[in-house]
């Protein structure tokens, strides 16, 4: 069994913010397997069915992001799965909007909501990171997380959340080593990683 957790903040006033792609890719694999999601759960919006035949919870923490550790520790004691069952699907600035990629385990780099988790759980849990974009200079990072996507952006969201929301189906049937050869691009000769040290988000809702 594998509990997806995707990370947000409760309530429509963040419902469209950039820090809540996670629930948008949460909701969509729902809605793509008929599996209803708003059981309320331990702090949680749950819902249990099939993901390409294996069993999968998904949830929603739903307390504010910098609060998520707990509810996703309680569920994963509740189910009785160790944290290599868990999925965490998350807003990425360190990725360009409109990149997807796949992650086994790491630190939290200044994400307050994978800070959180690594608090509780530890550091060993996959990620699909979901790239937002860094902030336009001059921009506060957690005024960027919490504001709305740009009209390009908006407009090209739905594929973003289609292609993460595709990145969880093959961790879930093929295993998080499948998902990283299909999701990541190798890097080519001469590449260099992006720079800079992310600062720590600091937004609480």
């Amino acid at each position: 069994m594998r509990l997806v957790v995707g990370l947000g903040n409760p309530g429509k006033r963040y419902a469209a913010t950039r820090h809540n792609v996670g629930f948008r890719v949460v909701e969509l694999l729902a809605q793509r397997w008929g599996i209803p999601a708003d059981q309320a759960q331990l702090g949680n919006l749950v819902g249990h069915g099939a993901i390409r035949h294996e069993r999968t919870a998904l949830a929603r923490p739903q307390q504010y992001m910098n609060c998520s550790g707990q509810p996703v520790a309680s569920l994963l004691g509740y189910y009785k799965l160790g944290v290599e069952a868990l999925v965490v699907v998350h807003d990425e600035v360190e990725l360009p909007f409109g990149q997807v990629r796949v992650k086994a385990g790491g630190g939290h780099g200044g994400h307050n909501g994978l800070r959180d988790l690594v608090k509780h759980l530890g550091a060993d849990f996959d990620r699909v990171r979901v790239g937002i974009g860094r902030p336009p200079e001059g921009w506060d990072t957690a005024d960027y997380v919490l504001g709305r996507f740009s009209e390009p952006e908006a407009a090209a969201l739905d594929g973003l959340v289609e292609t993460a929301a595709d990145a969880v189906e093959e961790i879930v049937s093929a295993g998080t080593p499948a998902a990283i050869e299909r999701f990541n691009p190798r890097p080519t000769p001469g590449d260099r990683p992006a720079g800079g040290a992310r600062g720590g988000l600091s937004a609480t809702r």
